[in-house]
């Protein structure tokens, strides 16, 4: 076992990320390929497969060395038999990945939700250090995330277990989300979110602002801008960074009074603030914590980036196969 290889997937809309995991959960090669959403999705897997032989035959492997292949699927996945109920930009809807690739490969399959998996990454080899309670929040043009309990990853009775972006942060008056609620804290703290939220403040208001004067000169707003100009003390800025970080410490601090986790992660694209963005969500996060719970937690970066996914999914194989 120690000489074979797991194999990772992580299916996005754009690309499909793929890499060979050793047992200790080293990346011995990644690449990617192209995701074809023609025909409702029904060419991905075989271009999955294709790309595993593909890239054996170039380092001179077969399928011998493989122990199996673990995938992340953007959407709610019942794990059990590996059909992804829905994911929408794929053009799928109660598909059998699970089986479709295991018929074209002849290996174990294990599926599960691609925001899970990078939970799973950042538990195994990254910011989560091993730590079996954790909870994991992926901030980019949504807000996704996974929670593990008791070193399991929590799916929940129908898959969506772990939706942290769903939970409900403004009780009133809330934007509309693109699940159909409204308020969900995937409205405040993504980064689609962060530049909603930074427009509304512009509008509010004519007091002059280096956020205002930077995204007239650009014609356009990002969250990459709003956490810079509020680096540089923009009042403005840092107004929607300190709204963001309220509703987001907010709902951390409740899913950890539930869960008592060691860690906190966040990762996605926001998280490339750093600092700024670590220090105010913890300053909310602590005054709605219970005092137990509190003594037991803390918030940190994730520090795999893009391979989080991957690793992920090869550790569902190690765990599972």
């Amino acid at each position: 076992m120690d000489n074979k290889w797991y194999v990772g997937v992580d299916i996005g809309g754009t690309t499909v990320k793929l890499a060979f995991v050793d047992n200790e959960g080293n990346i011995i090669e990644k690449w990617e390929i192209a995701t074809d959403i023609s025909d409702n999705g029904e060419h991905i897997v075989n271009h999955i497969a294709q790309a595993i032989d593909n890239k054996l035959a170039q380092l001179q492997k077969s399928r011998k060395e493989l122990i199996g292949i673990g995938v992340g699927a953007p959407g709610p996945v019942n794990t059990a038999t590996g059909v992804v109920y829905v994911a929408g930009n794929l053009g799928w809807e109660n598909y059998s990945l699970k089986s479709h690739l295991e018929a074209i490969t002849d290996l174990p399959v294990i599926v599960d939700n691609d925001a899970n998996n990078a939970a799973a990454g950042e538990m195994w080899k990254g910011a989560g250090g091993g730590a079996e309670d954790l909870i994991c929040v992926t901030l980019g043009t949504g807000v996704g995330g996974g929670i593990i309990a008791n070193g399991e990853l929590v799916h929940g009775i129908n898959g969506a277990g772990g939706e942290i972006g769903h939970i409900t942060s403004v009780l009133e008056n809330g934007a509309l989300c693109s699940c159909g609620k409204k308020g969900c804290i995937e409205t405040i703290a993504s980064a689609t979110g962060i530049v909603r939220v930074a427009k509304e403040k512009l509008q509010q208001t004519t007091v002059p602002s280096k956020l205002r004067e930077l995204s007239e000169q650009q014609g356009q707003i990002s969250a990459k801008l709003v956490f810079d100009t509020a680096k540089e003390g923009d009042q403005l800025a840092l107004e929607v960074i300190d709204y963001m970080a309220f509703h987001l410490g907010f709902v951390l601090a409740s899913l950890a009074n539930g869960l008592n986790p060691k860690k906190i992660i966040i990762g996605g694209g926001v998280s490339h603030a750093g600092a700024i963005l670590v220090d105010k969500v913890t300053e909310q996060f602590n005054q709605f914590l219970f005092p137990r719970v509190a003594q037991g937690v803390s918030i940190s970066l994730a520090t795999l980036g893009n391979d989080a996914g991957v690793i992920g999914a090869a550790w569902l194989v190690k765990k599972n196969v």
